[in-house]
């Protein structure tokens, strides 16, 4: 069948120029790393070819050997990377090659910090590798055709970075890609043949398919293969990485490997290598990252690790591999007895992935838990990147509950410090004695949390007390309600107890206000009306004049905020407000006689006790009003 001429020039789409000049300018210091990503692209490229193959032995159109090939041409000026892997149809190069992962595209730009040491991280992990063609090439043509389509469905897509591609519809007898760079003037030190093996050697020597250049001949061995067809030899290990004895293998390999499955420019922070034999075996590598992901909190994003079945690799992003708070974790699962026809499904009711899972669990939180005794700073590094992942642990795996909490860090009035250090045990270590609880607070940011009035009792007496400001903290503390026998307890939540630590005349103190001060209180009630459920005098307060609390088993007035704000409904429930009797601005309260400012003094009363708490006025206008008229009667009356 001949091929119809089908030519067209179209228009990269949106933030894609920005891209390309990004990757060229925040790599073209480490400008090497073009090759690795070319031939790891050619690497998954044969592996997804291998995997369709099994369902469809066609595929491999009779030519079953799986290879890439690196090819120069000095005259031309041309570096070219090879695979017979499963190739691209002419669609697939518009979505793949002409949009870079269009779905999150935007959010990857936004990302970006304009710092090129921190976007070049990124980079790697949006998985552009391809794009870093551009770093050493003015222009780059890509030739390729899908496994199981005929010749005649060959595809030319060429650019040279700068707006545009042309795509067109050519003849190719063989499966698979060819990339050909055509190389700027400056970059001609890549046709250099032992340039080329050096940084195979050093990039790609994991990869268990074969990467081949042409054997270099020399005198009269060189002068009978003129007229041959070229020798290609092989020019990595092409073993396996995570097969080989652990002891055989470099720091650097880890690395090298690390980067090759996670597409990321920099080091793991660090991971653990295994072989587990018996009834299931199998082998894992597995990488903790440094960074996390631009696309972490995706909700369609997918995250795993890669699954292999007697070094067949069968998918990418294998999550039922890890569980979802640990979906950071990059790396690799080989298994030796698995079937080579798995899929998605079986694995959801899969006894032996079931036990994988769980050794890889087990194995990530003891890297973790052994990172942050020995080394403390690398775990606060840690910390400030997965952290909040990692709070959703004690309510997705009940198993390993109290062990990630062990893992847990907080932000704590025991420093002046917004940085999440403070552990669990370290606050067992410092309780009083006395204390039969571990005490927080939450908030909707770190300042609302360490101002809030509920903590003025306790710095007070100098009991500690965990600030709790990110969003999923308040899912945490639903499901942690205890630590090592330590109940924990929030410090607005019902009635204010301090166990052991509470003095006897406190209690005869608020017994005492609410018999001499109920006409106050009942006056407040009555004035208040339906805006709370009642009006109590407090323990909790020292120097402010009010706060609000909640019953203690009702919801936190910060989770209905973060319900609200994600667009869900709360149960209605009506805050209880505490009035410090011994304030001035209270005792001024219970003198005044006239209702009218009694009832704008209630009122203010209560929005800055909302205020503090960093809640939102539901008529912030009718706030700012009775503020004015109570500070222009002060003006009037001279006080």
């Amino acid at each position: 069948m001949t091929v119809e001429a089908h030519k067209e020039t179209l228009e990269f789409k949106a933030e894609v120029s920005q891209v390309l000049d990004l990757v060229i300018r925040s790599l073209y210091s480490n400008k090497e790393i073009f090759l690795r990503e070319l031939v790891s692209n050619a690497s998954d490229a044969a592996e997804k070819l291998r995997f369709e193959a099994l369902s469809d032995d066609g595929l491999y159109e009779g030519v079953s050997d799986l290879r890439i090939r690196v090819e120069i041409d000095k005259e031309a000026g041309t570096l070219t990377v090879s695979d017979n892997g499963i190739g691209l149809s002419r669609q697939e190069v518009i979505d793949t090659i002409g949009s870079i992962a269009s779905s999150g595209t935007r959010r990857f730009v936004e990302a970006l910090s304009g710092d090129q040491a921190k976007d070049s991280k990124l980079i790697g992990q949006f998985g552009v590798g391809f794009y870093s063609a551009f770093i050493v090439a003015d222009k780059v043509t890509l030739i390729s055709r899908r496994a199981g389509l005929g010749a005649e469905h060959g595809v030319r897509w060429e650019s040279d970075g700068r707006g545009s591609f042309t795509l067109e519809t050519l003849e190719k007898p063989g499966r698979g890609t060819d990339v050909i760079l055509h190389l700027k003037e400056e970059e001609k030190e890549f046709l250099d043949a032992w340039r080329l093996r050096s940084i195979i050697g050093k990039f790609s020597d994991h990869l268990a398919l074969p990467v081949e250049m042409r054997k270099e001949l020399y005198g009269e061995e060189a002068e009978k293969a003129k007229d041959e067809p070229p020798q290609y030899e092989q020019v990595n290990r092409g073993t396996a990485l995570w097969m080989r004895n652990k002891s055989e293998i470099t720091e650097e390999e880890y690395h090298d490997f690390y980067k090759h499955v996670s597409h990321d420019f920099d080091v793991p922070l660090a991971y653990a290598h295994n072989r587990v034999e018996g009834t299931n075996e199998y082998t894992t590598l597995l990488f903790v990252p440094k960074r996390a992901p631009w696309d972490l909190w995706e909700r369609d994003a997918k995250h795993g690790v890669k699954l292999y079945v007697r070094r067949v690799f069968i998918m990418d992003e294998a999550d039922k591999l890890m569980p979802h708070y640990l979906r950071f974790v990059k790396g690799v699962v080989d298994s030796d007895d698995m079937p080579l026809n798995v899929s998605r499904e079986i694995l959801q009711h899969n006894r032996k992935i079931d036990t994988i899972r769980q050794a890889n669990t087990k194995r990530i939180l003891g890297l973790l838990d052994t990172l942050a005794k020995d080394e403390p700073e690398k775990y606060g590094e840690f910390w400030d990147e997965f952290g909040r992942v990692l709070k959703e642990g004690p309510a997705e795996d009940f198993a390993n509950k109290e062990r990630i909490a062990g893992l847990l860090r907080f932000a704590s009035t025991q420093s002046e410090s917004d940085a999440q250090r403070e552990s669990l045990d370290g606050y067992l270590e410092r309780m009083k004695e006395g204390q039969d609880k571990i005490y927080y607070i939450t908030a909707d940011s770190a300042a609302a949390a360490r101002h809030s009035p509920h903590l003025e009792v306790f710095r007070k007496k100098g009991i500690e007390v965990l600030l709790l400001s990110d969003r999923v903290d308040e899912w945490l503390v639903s499901h942690l309600t205890e630590y090592k026998g330590k109940a924990l307890h929030s410090v607005a939540k019902g009635d204010l107890d301090l166990g052991g630590l509470a003095d006897a005349e406190e209690k005869e103190a608020k017994e005492k206000a609410a018999a001499e001060h109920g006409g106050l209180l009942d006056r407040l009630k009555s004035t208040l009306g339906e805006r709370v459920e009642s009006v109590r005098p407090s323990t909790r307060l020292v120097d402010s004049p009010a706060c609000l609390v909640v019953g203690e088993h009702d919801m936190s007035a910060n989770l209905a905020r973060v319900l609200k704000a994600v667009g869900q409904s709360a149960p209605e429930s009506k805050p209880i407000l505490e009035v410090n009797i011994g304030h001035p601005l209270v005792k001024r309260l219970e003198s005044e006689t006239q209702d009218d400012r009694f009832a704008d003094l209630a009122l203010i009363l209560l929005d800055q006790a909302q205020l503090a708490e960093g809640g939102q006025l539901d008529d912030p206008a009718a706030f700012v009003g009775r503020l004015n008229k109570l500070m222009l009667g002060m003006l009037m009356s001279g006080r």
